[in-house]
């Protein structure tokens, strides 16, 4: 009798009996989603994984320590059995089929009533992919395709042109340190959602070459201003667009509050009365040292690091900075925006203590094609800046760390 393919359908679990049979990886692997979905899940097992037994030790499923015995599947909507007894698998699945149990075997799909398919999930979404031909049953190609399609979905590529999801208002997105990639697929998502970008002169530009015809990209640094100042004037073009209905995204570069005066547009909206969504970014701080083979921490060298902003030098009135104190630290100083400064503050680092021969590294456009990294110690950092003509924007590592991993080449 030819094979015909299974038919899809979603389980309501909640509150409703399962029995899972085996505690071994396979259960591992399928209990979460099983305590996701709100079962009354009763584990069937003389041993367990120590992730299962955590489960069970939580509250999340109720553990019977013993092998199967018939009669275990009374009374059960979904049972997946997966011990290492094929013999107790085969009486287990016959005590499902007799009382028109669904059932998944692990050991053996061909003689099982259900299947598990391959899920992922995205923004209220689940997608389930199953093969339906027996000899094309590979679980890796399954899940390959449950992959793109949920990457898809995350990143915006895959919408269906008449149904693209909108969501009137500001999404407040952290693009990362400059390499397209390393924005977070939240914030790809809602990219590809906008109607409008107000985006950063240091946000992952390449992003802004992916956005369909139809949104307007806006760059912040030529918002007209006139008698407000820029940041007050990029407020008001948030809250305008936004208050025309409009799905806005305001593309920061790094995490928008590291340095990056996010709380400041976050209060405006809040004030308007505009929903915002506050997406958090991979922080330059730590992205770009590690880009160029620095750690920020390494074991027996630095056991904590500080993240100062350096456009405002040492001997101003306006530094909040107490450098002093930075100076007698023996961890890692990562210096953002101090590029211009960076003579000015080597030269208070080492006046109150510092050593002059102490690494530091310079790393400009990190994680993007230009990336270049330039070596120095605080009493050559100035010269070298001026040798090299080290240009913002570039993040500024001092510490030994600088010199744990393999030296620079070039």
């Amino acid at each position: 009798m030819a094979e015909h393919p299974p038919y899809p359908v979603g389980l309501r679990l909640t509150g409703r009996r399962v029995v899972v049979l085996g505690g071994g990886q396979v259960a591992q692997r399928r209990l979460p989603a099983l305590i996701a979905a709100g079962a009354d899940i009763v584990l069937v097992s003389p041993e367990a994984t120590p992730s299962v037994e955590a489960m069970a030790d939580a509250g999340e499923i109720a553990w019977e320590r013993r092998p199967y015995e018939d009669g275990d599947l009374a009374d059960a909507w979904y049972a997946l059995i997966a011990t290492s007894d094929p013999e107790a698998n085969s009486r287990a699945s016959a005590e499902a089929e007799a009382n028109r149990v669904w059932c998944v075997r692990s050991d053996d799909a061909d003689a099982a009533t259900a299947w598990t398919p391959a899920t992922g999930h995205s923004e209220g979404v689940t997608v389930a992919v199953l093969t339906t031909e027996a000899r094309g049953r590979d679980p890796r190609h399954t899940a390959a395709i449950r992959d793109a399609v949920v990457e898809g979905l995350r990143d915006g590529t895959l919408v269906a042109p008449h149904h693209r999801t909108r969501t009137p208002g500001v999404a407040l997105v952290g693009g990362g340190p400059g390499d397209p990639d390393l924005i977070t697929v939240r914030g790809r998502r809602l990219l590809a959602e906008a109607d409008v970008v107000i985006a950063d002169r240091l946000g992952p530009r390449d992003l802004l070459a992916e956005l369909p015809p139809h949104v307007q990209v806006i760059d912040a640094a030529k918002i007209p201003y006139g008698r407000f100042m820029a940041q007050e004037a990029i407020n008001n073009a948030l809250i305008e667009h936004a208050k025309q209905g409009k799905s806005v995204v305001r593309l920061k570069g790094g995490d928008p509050y590291v340095f990056g005066r996010g709380m400041e547009e976050v209060q405006a909206l809040a004030e308007a009365g505009i929903p915002c969504t506050v997406v958090p970014g991979i922080s330059s701080s730590i992205s770009v040292p590690g880009a160029a083979g620095i750690p920020v921490t390494h074991r027996g060298v630095a056991h904590e690091f500080t993240v100062v902003s350096g456009h405002v030098a040492p001997d101003d009135e306006r530094s909040l900075v107490v450098w002093p104190s930075l100076a007698r630290l023996t961890g890692t100083l990562v210096i953002l925006m101090g590029v211009d400064k960076i003579g000015k503050i080597a030269e208070t680092l080492v006046a109150h203590g510092k050593a002059p021969d102490t690494p530091v590294a310079l790393v400009q456009e990190g994680t993007t094609a230009a990336q270049r990294r330039v070596d120095a110690t605080l009493a050559t950092v100035a010269e070298t800046v001026r040798e090299k003509d080290v240009k913002p924007p570039a993040v500024i590592v001092i510490g030994e760390v600088v010199t744990v991993g393999p030296r620079p080449v070039g």
